[in-house]
C-alpha cells in the first residue's frame, strides 16, 4: 500500500476566497490566479489525494485577523477540517473560547514575515492559549528563533512550529536558530511541522538540501511530535507545485511505513481531535 492509499491528516494549508469572503482592504498581499483556493477546491484535492483531514491555517495575506472565510470551511467540512487562527493580540478569553467551539485549535504568530518584536507582549495570550489547551503557531524563519527562547520557555502553551522552522540552506544543521529548534524537543510540548521544504532550498524539486533539516527534526522530535504540511495553495511558490509530487516527496524523506503513518495520521489525529 502505497502513501495515496494511507490515512492522511494535512497540517499546513490554507483557504482562499474572495468572491464570498472579500480580503481585508489594509491586508499587504492579496493572492489571486493560481494562489486562490476555496474550500471546495481543497476537498476534491484532499479527495483524489487520499487525504481525510486537514488543518486549515488562517493567512497573514489576505484576510489577517478576518477568520471568516476559513471557520465557514470547518463549519461546511462535516468534521473534516480544523483550524489554526489569526487574532489580534488582545483578544480575550471569551471570544478565544468561541473560536475553539467552532473547531479552532491554536493561532497563528508570523515573524517570519512581521518580525520577532510583534511577539515582544505576546506572553498573556501564550498564557491564555495554555489555560485554553491550544496551540501557539510560530512561523520563524533562520535564526529568528533564538529571539523567542525566552518566551516559549517561561510560558505552557504547546508551541506549534511551521515549515521545519525555515532555516537557512546551505548552512547545515548546526546553524544558530535551528539547534535552538532542535532543543526545544526536549520540553515536551512542542510540534514541529515537516512542510514548506520548498520554502527552505536554493534548489529544485525534490528539494535534496532541505531534506536533512526534515530528516534532523523527525530524529529529534520523534514521530509523536511531527505532523505534515503541503501548504497549498503554495502561495509565492518560487516554481510549480502540486500536491500529489509532496505526498511522494514525504514517502522518500520517510520511507518507514510506521513513521510515516503517526507522521501523517496517529499524532495529528491525537493533537488536533479529529474524529
Amino acid at each position: 500500500m502505497g502513501i495515496f492509499e494511507e490515512q492522511k491528516i494535512d497540517c499546513h494549508n490554507h483557504v482562499f476566497d474572495p468572491a464570498r469572503f472579500p480580503y481585508r482592504a489594509d491586508t499587504a498581499y492579496r493572492p489571486s490566479g493560481q494562489e486562490l483556493g476555496t474550500a471546495a477546491q481543497f476537498t476534491r484535492v484532499l479527495e483524489a489525494s487520499g487525504v481525510q483531514h486537514a488543518l486549515l491555517v488562517g493567512p497573514t495575506s489576505g484576510y489577517r485577523t478576518d477568520n471568516a472565510c476559513m471557520l465557514d470551511a470547518i463549519a461546511c467540512g462535516a468534521g473534516r477540517f480544523k483550524g489554526i487562527a489569526v487574532v489580534d493580540a488582545d483578544i480575550g478569553r471569551a471570544a478565544l473560547t468561541t473560536l475553539k467551539q467552532a473547531g479552532v485549535v491554536g493561532v497563528a504568530f508570523n515573524p517570519a514575515m512581521e518580525g520577532v518584536e510583534t511577539l515582544r507582549e505576546a506572553q498573556p495570550l501564550f498564557d491564555l492559549l495554555a489555560d485554553l489547551d491550544m496551540f501557539a503557531q510560530i512561523q520563524v524563519i533562520e535564526d529568528q528563533l533564538l529571539a523567542l527562547t525566552g518566551l516559549i520557555d517561561r510560558t505552557r502553551v504547546r508551541i506549534l512550529i511551521d515549515h521545519c522552522g525555515r532555516p537557512a540552506a546551505g548552512k547545515g544543521v548546526a546553524q544558530p536558530g535551528f539547534e535552538a529548534l532542535l532543543r526545544l524537543a526536549d520540553n515536551g510540548r512542542t510540534v514541529v511541522k515537516i512542510s514548506g521544504l520548498q520554502k527552505v532550498s536554493e534548489q529544485g524539486f525534490p528539494y535534496a538540501d532541505a531534506q536533512i533539516y526534515a530528516k534532523a527534526l523527525i530524529a529529534a522530535f520523534g514521530p509523536d511530535a511531527c505532523v505534515w504540511g503541503s501548504d497549498w495553495p503554495f502561495l509565492r511558490a518560487p516554481e510549480r507545485l502540486d500536491y500529489a509530487p509532496l505526498l511522494t516527496l514525504f514517502e522518500t524523506v520517510v520511507p518507514d511505513k510506521a513513521i510515516r503513518r503517526k507522521i501523517l495520521w496517529d499524532t495529528p489525529k491525537r493533537l488536533f481531535g479529529f474524529q
